[in-house]
């Protein structure tokens, strides 16, 4: 049996090894390259593939993998939205995902951004590189006094209303699906508008759809309070940019800490040598805010979470090949 592994970063490659070594009974094949119409010849002879990249998944791509014979489909993420769902099925390809390789790193990442926003300290890193150790006038929030709204309640939601209320914040909910026991606490709001107009913090949490695309936009930042704090360490695509932007011009919006952007494709996780050459005017109107912090899509990035998103999407793709079911299998 035979599995090629597409994309594999430097990070990921002793956790690839190690899988290996410990599933002798499966050739493995990786390349640093990502799965696309220039790459996918190397996946004929393969058995199943895995990978990871937010580029899509293309009909061009799915058809040629259908005519190799390759059925199985591992990605190494949660997100699905890049696969076309019409060609997969077409080709009977069948796909999997890693729905949970650290629920907590995100949530960590999430609060650390924020407190570091209530308590200004992008603003006091400045000063004091200047030489400017005063306080004044950059007093600071608590979070301790503070209603955290929580849009989404999956496990990383979840994870992160625990944090939060470790901070002693009041926190309320929005989600389509209610969970037992946070239905239990009472904590569910009604609306989105709701969740909007009772929020000192927005944290959002929910994947990337048809239906959310820009669902935080200029109508959305109206019916918040005056003042309210954006976190968004999900997708870019559920932020409207330049509404973002004139809510950030306008004082509406206090601050943001943005791990997501919906042009990251092709920006985030590159070196491009400097701060000008960024070729995105709208990313750098937001890094050179103190009261935004923009972090390349990192929530997720720590050790745990990289060993697992290998781990799973190998298992995974293994099961599929020997048994033709795994527990992490992706209706499209």
């Amino acid at each position: 049996m035979k599995i090629i592994a597409y994309g594999i970063r430097d990070d990921e490659k002793p956790y690839l090894d190690k899988w290996s070594e410990e599933n002798s009974d499966v050739e493995v094949e990786s390349t640093g390259k990502l799965l696309d119409e220039s790459t996918v010849d190397q996946a004929k002879g393969a058995d199943g593939v895995v990978t990871y990249q937010q580029k899509p998944y293309t009909a061009a791509v799915l058809d040629k993998l259908g005519s190799f014979g390759i059925k199985f489909l591992s990605l190494r993420n949660v997100g699905v939205d890049n696969v076309d769902a019409d060609a997969a099925k077409r080709n009977n390809i069948q796909v999997t995902n890693v729905p949970a390789y650290s629920p907590q790193a995100i949530a960590e990442f999430t609060v650390t951004e924020l407190m570091r926003l209530l308590r200004r300290t992008p603003t006091f890193d400045r000063k004091q590189a200047n030489g400017d150790l005063r306080w004044a006038p950059d007093i600071a929030d608590e979070l301790n006094q503070m209603t955290v709204g929580v849009f989404a309640t999956g496990r990383i939601g979840r994870a992160a209303i625990q944090i939060y209320k470790g901070f002693g914040a009041k926190v309320i909910a929005y989600d389509i699906f209610h969970n037992p026991e946070l239905e239990k606490e009472g904590i569910y709001v009604d609306s989105p508008d709701e969740l909007y107009a009772k929020s000192d913090v927005l944290s959002i949490h929910a994947p990337a759809t048809k239906e959310n695309e820009h669902m935080l936009n200029d109508d959305a930042f109206s019916k918040m309070k005056d003042g309210v704090y954006i976190l968004n360490p999900a997708r870019g695509t559920l932020v409207d940019t330049d509404a973002l932007i004139r809510a950030l011009d306008s004082g509406k919006i206090a601050g943001a800490a943005l791990d997501v952007y919906e042009d990251e494709v092709g920006i985030f996780n590159t070196d491009f040598g400097s701060f000008d050459k960024i070729p995105d005017e709208r990313l750098k109107n937001l890094m050179k805010r103190e009261n935004v912090l923009v972090t390349p899509h990192i929530a997720f990035y720590t050790k745990r979470a990289v060993r697992n998103m290998v781990y799973f999407a190998m298992d995974a793709n293994k099961s599929l090949i020997q048994t033709g079911k795994s527990d992490k299998l992706v209706k499209l």
